[in-house]
């Protein structure tokens, strides 16, 4: 197994590799030299950190819907990834606290294939884990993407690599496989009801399913309702999702996030003597929930829920759940990230410590744990500096690409980092030679250094600010009318509906002779584009434009900002005639 999963890389690889030597020697090729990310979020400025402390989240950026399972004493953690390539970015801990970027789960395009793939489509709350009883990890999800439904994937080692995806009989998102103690195995997930039984709009229920661990496939006419709309029908809760399924001594435990992703998401949980039920909702639901504080509070953290529990060191428990942090203007541009709180299980049901007060920026660390986040070895929070000089033969797992491998379109050179640009632009659902970047920080600069000369306005390189592709901002260097020009394009197109609101913001004339250093710099919701060519001074292009069209509540998807270096053969932002 794990031979052809080694061979299938390999060949993944001398594809993408076909596809740069096609690409080596491109005329208009953009070359990045280097690309500093600065974060300084004033909360983090307020509430420095004090010895056995560590901020919350723990995955600042668009790194929603997390899950967590154990061998031992690792810990892996996956979040959803949509139409972001590679796909389901996989984490390692040892603490809960230290988390290192394994790479992705998905990361074949013989696994995922997100080719016309809208951006807040593709790969959704991914499940995982360990099966004790063979050794086996596994990764469940749903891909609305390449006909692909409801998908397993299973290693024997996440650092080594994962198999073809096994595509599973049922409909439905959100699943979750869940190994007894007696070897058996179980699939939750959420589903429609019957189309005669829906009650009301966002009417839900979860199902469960046996799963036969040899086939690995749901065994047909298991499946029954185990939840119908939530905790309590009567009051027409909406969107019962993402279920988790626990044993804790003889009891049964199924956790679900309820009233959808927004402002009243929330945790709820339920108890059973069976897995397969009847299940009773805890009197205290919700478990977890920000909804019922003000809309001021300072240092707001919002829509927490979709929730996953596991037993960290000394036997604590605690709970991985996405959440966001809106701006001063509301705006939810870092996404919904990954966040962590320790979880009370002493009593019958497990209750998130703080769940039900406003959370707050910082956590006291498990005993014995060392923080180590700033040590440069571990995923950063907090205020950082992130400096990418495109010198190692390998990228950093943060870097993505968007429906497509990053190395169909990226090389390494003496210089830099050369972007061999793609017959498509950002508005297009295409593959799109754009190497991103996440937003994590409210306030943060994002710099590069470009060497560049267009032939014609067909070309296009520079940096551009996505929330979709009918929500971006270009910010980048083409060639009109025989002269270079700088230019900064806002695209608005609500839903890919409707009328299309793309404006030229403002351009300038530019000397390419030199390298060109390109800026985004943001403040909530307001960011500003500069550029400079001597190095040293910066100049404003377009003054100070709205972060809006940038955030999640506006621009409507489930992702955050994604910051990318950006080429383009086929470029469509230019003035109007």
């Amino acid at each position: 197994m794990m031979k052809k999963m080694i061979l299938k890389s390999w060949l993944t690889s001398l594809a993408a590799s076909c596809l740069l030597l096609t690409a080596t020697g491109q005329k208009n090729a953009p070359v990045f030299s280097k690309v500093v990310y600065e974060g300084n979020d004033q909360v983090y400025n307020d509430y420095p950190l004090k010895e056995g402390e560590f901020y919350n989240p723990i995955l600042q950026g668009c790194y929603p819907d997390p899950a967590v399972t154990r061998k031992g004493d690792d810990y892996y953690m996956v979040v959803s990834s949509f139409a972001m390539f590679p796909g389901v970015p996989i984490f390692h801990s040892k603490d809960l606290v230290n988390w290192t970027q394994v790479g992705h789960v998905l990361d074949r395009v013989s696994q995922l294939d997100l080719h016309d793939t809208g951006i807040s489509e593709g790969v959704y709350a991914p499940g995982i884990t360990y099966n004790e009883y063979n050794d086996t990890f596994y990764m469940i999800t749903t891909a609305f993407a390449g006909g692909l439904g409801n998908i397993i994937v299973k290693t024997k080692d996440p650092w080594k690599g994962w198999g073809e995806p096994i595509k599973l009989d049922f409909q439905g998102i959100d699943p979750c496989i869940f190994f007894d103690d007696d070897g058996k195995a179980y699939v939750v997930h959420n589903d429609a009801p019957e189309k005669a039984k829906e009650r009301y709009n966002g009417h839900r229920v979860i199902k469960i399913w046996e799963y036969d661990v040899d086939k690995d496939q749901v065994i047909a006419g298991t499946d029954h309702i185990i939840i119908d709309g939530g905790v309590d029908i009567a009051k027409k809760p909406i969107w019962i999702e993402a279920p988790h399924l626990y044993k804790k001594g003889e009891k049964y435990y199924l956790m679900s996030a309820e009233g959808g992703t927004g402002g009243w998401h929330s945790e709820v949980v339920f108890i059973s003597d069976s897995p397969k039920g009847p299940y009773v909702p805890a009197p205290s639901n919700p478990i977890l929930t920000q909804r019922h504080f003000p809309k001021d509070r300072p240092n707001m953290v919002d829509w927490a829920g979709h929730a996953d529990i596991i037993k960290g060191p000394n036997d604590q428990y605690y709970g991985v759940f996405l959440a966001v942090r809106p701006n001063k203007s509301g705006r939810v541009n870092t996404g919904r990230e990954t966040f962590i709180l320790p979880v009370d299980w002493s009593g019958i049901f497990p209750v998130f410590e703080n769940g039900l007060v406003p959370l707050e920026p910082k956590l006291k660390m498990p005993e014995g744990v060392v923080n180590e986040t700033h040590s440069g070895k571990y995923f950063q929070n907090g205020n950082f500096t992130i400096i990418e000089d495109f010198t190692s033969d390998k990228l950093h797992p943060r870097w993505i690409g968007l429906r497509g491998p990053r190395e169909a379109f990226i090389e390494i050179t003496r210089k830099g980092l050369k972007i061999n640009p793609f017959d498509a632009h950002i508005r297009e659902l295409k593959p799109t030679s754009t190497l991103f970047h996440r937003q994590q920080h409210d306030v943060f600069t994002f710099t590069t250094s470009m060497i560049y000369q267009p032939d014609s306005k067909n070309d296009l390189a520079g940096i551009t600010c996505l929330q979709n592709e009918g929500s971006n901002y270009v910010f980048g260097v083409t060639k009109i009318d025989g002269e270079y020009v700088l230019l900064l394009e806002r695209n608005w197109w609500p839903g890919r509906q409707g009328e299309k609101f793309s404006k030229i913001v403002a351009m300038a004339k530019i000397d390419v002779k030199k390298p060109i250093r390109l800026q985004v710099a943001a403040e909530g919701d307001d960011y500003q584009f500069n550029y400079s060519t001597d190095g040293k001074t910066f100049k404003n292009l377009g003054g100070i434009v709205s972060g809006d069209i940038l955030s999640t509540n506006v621009a409507g998807g489930f992702t955050g900002t994604l910051i990318g270096l950006y080429a383009t053969s086929n470029n469509a932002s230019l003035p109007e005639n």
